[in-house]
């Protein structure tokens, strides 16, 4: 039954992103088809074959590895307030949102010696010849594994004026449905697997394919832009000045993320006193109004209402909460229903992300605005349904 309420998922999900496409006549069911095959076949690598279970372990070790130097300069200057076994306890602000300023410097510095522009445009190019996507799109969607939605854009932002509808919405959605590698560090303090994270991760370029060529199919004529360069330097003049950039980038970001969780909190919380006078909640309201995607998922009983809970709470507040809210959970889920969550909040779709996807790219391509925001809105909802997709896609492999 499980499994077949998760191939009706899939359906459903397709089905959705059809009724909204801009050019239903147009969808190129081929490559929508080839996508879909590629993703079963990934997700099945990464879930079942014993070496790339190997692999996603290592590199879950290696990548958690890394976040725990950030400790280091998180104790020099916060003492025992970075410490979480210290008498003071875990403290959000110090152990989890600084460690991003860490990473943030470090991804600027990978980023401007070339190593992930290197890394992306390797990736991007096979994505490219496998699925026929132009580079620029192609490059975009796999640099959405590791930066954030306004960041990747960045390493193509000469070629975006040039772009059609179609390249500009498989951006979009790449961007909604990722995460930067900066943002997981937060999620993994939280207490979400890593390992979970980076299947999530792996599975975005494809899925984004999936969906964005659904929503807004390739019609026009894409412009030929020669040999591709993305842009890694940017405007830094060296290794330490890219370093102390990317610093300061985390900085920013970890304070956006602690005063829109201060205020997203509260504000629930608010809700709540004004609902509680009828016997109800926010969150009680989120699970009836999302359940159905949980049950679609393949779930059962107070888990459906669970899942429902918890994507609504990303969709219309934001990943963080709703990763804080299953990570308790965790250790009472199997392993697919644990898994299968995980996967399903990963990313950025958010209603907040319209507006940050708006303002970030249109700043690196003004002509684009329009467009952009033409788009937004689509491009949130097909990056909510590209970690839905994932999610079941992933949840039919953890029943064999």
């Amino acid at each position: 039954m499980k499994l077949i309420l998760n191939i009706i998922g899939i359906l459903v999900v397709l089905g959705i992103m059809w009724l909204i496409s801009i050019n239903r006549k147009a969808v190129n069911f081929k490559t929508v088809g080839l996508a879909i095959v590629v993703q079963f076949f990934l997700a099945g690598l990464l879930i079942k074959l014993p070496a790339g279970r190997a692999a996603i372990a290592a590199v879950s070790k290696a990548v958690e590895r890394v976040l725990s130097y950030g400790s280091e300069g998180i104790g020099f200057v916060f003492g025992s307030l970075g410490n979480p076994t210290a008498p003071t306890g875990m403290i959000f602000a110090f152990q989890t949102l600084t460690n991003i300023i860490f990473i943030s410097a470090l991804v600027a510095v990978l980023y401007y010696t070339g190593v992930l522009g290197f890394v992306v445009s390797k990736i991007g190019w096979l994505i490219g010849k496998i699925f026929k996507t132009s580079e620029v799109e192609s490059f975009v969607a796999v640099a959405n594994m590791f930066l954030g939605q306004t960041d990747s854009p960045i390493l193509v932002a000469k070629y975006l004026k040039m772009m059609t509808d179609s390249e500009v919405m498989l951006v979009l959605v790449s961007g909604m449905g990722s995460m930067s590698v900066s943002i997981i560090a937060g999620y993994t303090a939280l207490g979400i697997p890593m390992e979970s994270l980076l299947i999530a991760s792996t599975l975005v370029p494809v899925g984004s394919i999936i969906i964005s060529k659904i929503i807004c199919p390739q019609t026009e004529e894409v412009k030929e832009l020669g040999e591709i360069k993305m842009d890694n330097k940017g405007n830094n003049e060296n290794v330490l000045d890219a370093l102390s950039a990317g610093a300061m980038d985390g900085m920013n970001m970890a304070m956006a993320i602690g005063a829109s969780l201060i205020a997203i909190i509260s504000i629930v919380a608010l809700l709540n006193g004004i609902l509680g006078i009828f016997g109800i909640s926010f969150e009680l309201v989120l699970s009836y109004l999302f359940a159905p995607i949980g049950y679609l998922m393949g779930l059962e009983g107070s888990e459906i209402f669970k899942a429902g809970e918890l994507l609504g709470s990303k969709l219309i507040l934001n990943e963080f909460v709703a990763f804080g809210k299953l990570a308790p959970e965790l250790a009472s889920m199997s392993p697919r229903t644990g898994l299968m969550l995980a996967i399903s909040l990963a990313g950025f779709a958010n209603v907040s992300s319209i507006g940050i996807c708006i303002s970030g790219i249109s700043v690196l391509c003004p002509e684009k605005r329009p467009t952009l925001a033409k788009l937004a809105v689509k491009a949130m909802i097909g990056g909510f349904c590209v970690s839905l997709l994932s999610a079941m896609i992933v949840g039919i492999w953890m029943l064999f």
